[in-house]
């Protein structure tokens, strides 16, 4: 089939004319003109995963309404998002299209369209998921000029210690890449307990960490503000994995905000060797084969002891192979509300899904078993290792959507 020329140049130029906050309007304006849609809407996920803020709509009647919060489990957007395929059905007169709004594995969000329904259903969808991707990248842009976006992410306003900790996360919680997928999940407790996880990607490398500073509000805010700092700072200067770790220690002890506990990851994409610093930390598990098995690794001293204790960091080998899935948790995986929760089954259980919705699995498990309300944080970050050899993008981790739907656990 002959497609018609890619309309995605007019389309981004028409976003970046427009102001910030407006950039998404003109985007859904544009495409209801287009399609001769009744209603387009742009819906964002929110930070806990949970529910979408329907953030902009365009109408034939041009007016957008209130903006509407939608809870996510059991929907068809749920389905969009965890599969990451379109959606078409009949409505009435009309044909309904969802399209995943995703960036790199990091789902931003979805565009829904109300269309006429003469229209052919493989243009529509081409069309639609071209313009779904031009609207992911005008979100990202767009986000570092306005606190519209971040607003639409949020069902209620945190806490400061909250609105620290958040800040600290990366920007997007998940990558696809050639040679592997990531994700990381963070589900807060009550009063905050300052967990973390970061990662980045470089020409050769990919760094991860995991860490959980001892504390409550405001205080454990502060120490991972701390030490997320010096071990980004450590990193972006090209400190080795031992030094980043020296350096995040002494920063702790320097400025006296107590300790913390983590765990730091390198690993060459060109070679596939990993090495990993253990800072008083829970151990990591490791799917292989199907098999569930803690790693074992040497345990160092916490972060922030350099003062009292001062003693070099480990580094050490990580046997990673193709096709593994590596989990790295807090201990309010584990401990308080987390013993209840069988973590090896749910791994087992949740090999068919993308890293991003095994985390979220984990996440909210462990939140349901503390009823929704827990004594600690809840950090788990899920990495699927797909090998050096590889030399495309891996887009779909884990995409087998009977097993995903089946997988799931009940009561969420």
């Amino acid at each position: 089939m002959t497609r018609r020329p890619s309309d995605l140049p007019r389309l981004l130029t028409a976003a970046e004319t427009a102001a910030p906050v407006e950039a998404v309007a003109v985007v859904a304006e544009d495409l209801r003109r287009r399609f001769a849609a009744t209603k387009v809407s742009f819906l964002i996920v929110d930070l806990t995963g949970r529910a979408l803020a329907r953030l902009s709509t365009a109408t034939a009647t041009g007016s957008g309404g209130e903006t509407e919060r939608i809870p996510l489990f059991g929907s068809v957007y749920e389905q969009v998002i965890r599969t990451q395929r379109p959606h078409h059905e009949p409505a009435g007169q009309e044909q309904r299209v969802i399209v995943p709004v995703t960036n790199r594995g990091d789902a931003i969000g979805l565009l829904e369209l109300l269309l006429p329904a003469g229209r052919n259903k493989e243009d529509v969808v081409h069309a639609v998921g071209e313009a779904a991707h031009a609207l992911a990248c005008v979100v990202i842009a767009n986000g570092r000029f306005t606190d519209f976006y971040t607003w639409g992410k949020r069902t209620r306003p945190p806490t400061l210690a909250a609105e620290i900790q958040y800040q600290l996360l990366p920007q997007a919680l998940s990558c696809e890449a050639a040679q592997f997928t990531f994700s990381g999940s963070l589900e807060p407790s009550e009063d905050l307990s300052g967990d973390t996880f970061d990662y980045s990607l470089d020409r050769d490398t990919l760094h991860l960490s995991v860490t959980d500073p001892m504390g409550h509000d405001l205080d454990a805010a502060l120490a991972a503000t701390v030490l997320v700092g010096a071990l980004r700072r450590a990193r972006r200067a090209g400190a080795t994995l031992a030094e980043q770790a020296r350096q995040g220690d002494q920063a702790l002890a320097t400025h006296g905000h107590g300790h913390a506990t983590g765990q730091l990851l390198r690993i060459n994409l060109h070679t596939g060797q990993a090495k990993l610093v253990n800072a008083g930390h829970p151990w990591p598990l490791r799917m292989r084969a199907g098999l569930v098995e803690t790693v074992p690794c040497q345990v160092d001293q916490p972060f922030g002891l350099a003062v009292v204790s001062p003693r070099p960091y480990r580094v050490q080998t990580l046997d990673l192979r193709p096709g593994d899935r590596l989990l790295m948790l807090t201990d309010g995986m584990l401990e308080r509300h987390g013993e209840k929760v069988d973590v090896a089954a749910l791994l087992r259980q949740t090999r068919s899904l993308h890293p991003r919705e095994t985390t979220l699995m984990l996440t909210s498990a462990v939140r349901d078993a503390a009823g929704g309300r827990l004594e600690d944080d809840a950090t788990v970050v899920c990495l699927d290792w797909h090998g050096p050899q590889e030399d495309h993008r891996h887009v779909s981790s884990g995409a087998d959507t009977h097993q995903a739907s089946a997988a799931r656990p009940p009561n969420r």
